[in-house]
């Protein structure tokens, strides 16, 4: 399961009806808890470098992910870092939108996997509206993805 706050929710959605009619990216950045679930502590958005490739691709801002990576690492105290579970908090999946699509991952989305354990979160944008939003993962074998459930945290979690 997914788990994110309202409002992060709501920011992928904001984020995906302004980018219409191009594909909306971006990362999200949280940790995976011991039983399972996976929680989005915070979001960033992206400008999409494959906009110039159509309305049906997205690709994150590698320096925006450089960077990131580089905050997490540094700000995590060693302690920290011991106490998560799965050991770390850093990128744990990125969203991006479906432009008059659905919110299930395409065959090009399985194309472009090139990290198997990222969450892929979708959003479907129909007109202009966003209308829904779901959570994957790559299955073990590569070959397709797996809904994992989505749900927001409430919005006082300290957790």
């Amino acid at each position: 399961m997914l788990l994110l706050k309202p409002e992060d929710l709501k920011r992928v959605a904001d984020h995906a009806e302004a980018a219409y009619p191009q594909e909306a990216c971006g990362l999200l950045l949280g940790f995976r808890r011991a039983n399972g679930d996976i929680e989005v502590t915070r979001m960033a958005e992206s400008e999409n470098k494959a906009v110039a490739d159509g309305n049906d691709r997205f690709e994150i801002d590698p320096e925006l992910r450089l960077s990131l990576m580089r905050e997490a690492r540094d700000a995590a105290p060693a302690a920290m870092r011991a106490a998560m579970p799965g050991g770390s908090h850093g990128i744990i999946g990125h969203y991006h939108s479906h432009p008059n699509g659905s919110a299930r991952p395409s065959a090009t989305d399985l194309a472009m996997v090139w990290e198997p354990g990222l969450v892929w979160l979708i959003t479907a944008v129909v007109d202009g509206q966003a209308v829904q939003s779901t959570a994957h993962l790559l299955s073990p074998g590569g070959t397709r993805f797996n809904d994992i459930g989505l749900d927001c945290l409430p919005a006082d979690n300290t957790e």
